[in-house]
């Protein structure tokens, strides 16, 4: 067990030197980086679209980050049969061995690590986990990935799966030649609705997709009072840095699902984006914090609504938008439309042809009879446990249950890499289309031409 307690001086490092992947945050202009063509894939690696890795009866875990994410997944993964928790990583001592007490209350023992930032490396070398858990600042993702794989672990890194375009290419290269899976946890697509919709789209229900809708709109501006720890502590830094869709995954990835992108019916093609005037956390700054305070030292330039479109390889269209700090109710805006038909949430609805009105939508308790018709197998079998077992409504824990049931049952996972890379591909492509007012921005094909034979995430019984 290691004892080291970060000092001051540390904790102001901490994004510094995370891995040694970034510099201060303070100190860069912007995360975005060119656009380049798809280099070629090396020599010896392989295409990880369908990959299954070999059975892992017991799955022996290790954690990077229990903080606000990481402390319940730590939990919850202890809870589930066939796994054992090995390691927890925290630059925090109090973090560290806060998860410590939840996982040995259900029987592990793990080795904690705690007080120096790069100590996740030393873990890795000692501990030699199967998988772990990325749950870090998002800056750090990308480093903390390529360690774990190298060091031969199958990786699960928190939303987005990275920040750059370039460490998006690290985190395919590595997992094309380490042979290990590298999952973008997006926690949304296990959601009980997007889980139906997805059955319902499956089924033919609303014909032929031609155009979905996806936000991820949440007042965040509370987390400004985590100054000095805290995901407001480095987060905070990001609106004043960058300026696009800084959050993209939570209503991309299950619109992105319906339609199979990067899986045999069509790909990413490129997207355009634009940015409204960056208003309200100024205001907000001013407003809760003294006229010295560091966030009032501070230039805000995130725009305050940020709206993308992406056209697909096939011509079918996604709006995509993101706002985290205006003062309106949480919605995530998850719209698929067919030929036949359009699925709705927020709240939830539907309008199908020959079931309902083209004239108005069926919602509530008419919407919950029609669809229960089309609840999700997966949902059927652990549903209910996983809302006892909480985490946004159940949805977290049936993703880590099905993370752990694909490694111990060598399945392919249900969201491989390219799928993680090309949904977080919007925060840096939206910024370089503002940049450039609007102009659109081609996705790299992260694939390298493989997404055509990859199969369509089925419905998992």
């Amino acid at each position: 067990m290691k004892t080291k307690k970060p000092s001051q001086t540390e904790r102001r490092n901490f994004i510094k030197t995370l891995g040694g992947a970034t510099a201060a945050m303070a100190a860069l202009p912007a995360f975005a980086s060119a656009q380049a063509p798809a280099p070629p894939r090396k020599a010896g690696a392989k295409y990880m679209g369908d990959f299954a890795a070999p059975k892992i009866p017991k799955v022996r875990i290790a954690m990077i980050g229990v903080g606000a994410r990481g402390t319940g997944h730590a939990t919850q993964l202890a809870s589930i049969e066939g796994t054992e928790i090995v390691a927890i990583s925290d630059l925090y001592e109090d973090l560290a061995k806060r998860s410590e007490q939840r996982v040995a209350a259900k029987g592990h023992k793990p080795k904690v690590y705690f007080g120096d930032p790069n100590l996740y490396r030393t873990m890795l070398t000692e501990v030699k986990p199967d998988m772990v858990v990325v749950s870090t600042p998002w800056e750090a993702h990308a480093a903390m990935g390529v360690a774990a794989m190298k060091a031969g672990a199958h990786v699960f890194i928190e939303t987005p799966i990275a920040v750059t375009m370039d460490e998006m290419w690290q985190l395919v290269d590595t997992s094309e030649e380490t042979g290990r899976h590298c999952m973008h946890m997006e926690n949304v697509c296990y959601g009980r609705e997007e889980l139906i919709y997805l059955n319902m789209v499956r089924q033919g229900l609303i014909g032929e997709i031609i155009h979905g809708e996806a936000a991820y709109i949440h007042d965040l501006r509370d987390q400004m009072k985590q100054v000095d720890r805290g995901t407001g502590s480095w987060r905070t830094y990001h609106y004043t840095r960058r300026n696009g869709n800084l959050y993209p995954c939570h209503g991309l990835g299950p619109v992105a699902q319906y339609m199979s992108l990067a899986r045999t019916e069509d790909n990413f093609g490129h997207v355009v984006s634009f940015s409204s005037p960056s208003r309200v956390r100024t205001l907000y700054a001013k407003a809760n914090f003294p006229a010295d305070h560091k966030w009032n030292k501070e230039t805000f330039i995130a725009g305050d609504i940020s709206t993308s479109i992406i056209k697909t390889a096939l011509g079918r269209t996604i709006m995509v938008q993101w706002d985290e700090q205006s003062p309106r109710p949480y919605s995530r805006h998850n719209l698929i439309a067919g030929t036949k038909g359009v699925l709705a949430g927020f709240p939830n609805r539907f309008a199908i042809e020959g079931v309902n009105s083209f004239h108005e939508w069926t919602e509530g308790e008419a919407w919950e009879k029609f669809v229960t018709q089309y609840e999700h197998p997966l949902f059927k079998r652990i549903g209910e446990l996983a809302k006892k077992m909480g985490g946004h409504g159940g949805m977290d824990f049936i993703e880590l249950f099905r993370m752990v049931e694909c490694l111990q049952n060598g399945m392919p996972l249900d969201q491989n890499v390219y799928e993680g890379v090309f949904w977080s591909a919007v925060g840096p492509l939206s910024e370089k289309s503002v940049r450039e007012g609007g102009a659109p921005q081609p996705f790299p094909d992260f694939t390298r031409g493989n997404w055509k034979t990859t199969k369509p995430l089925g419905i998992i019984t």
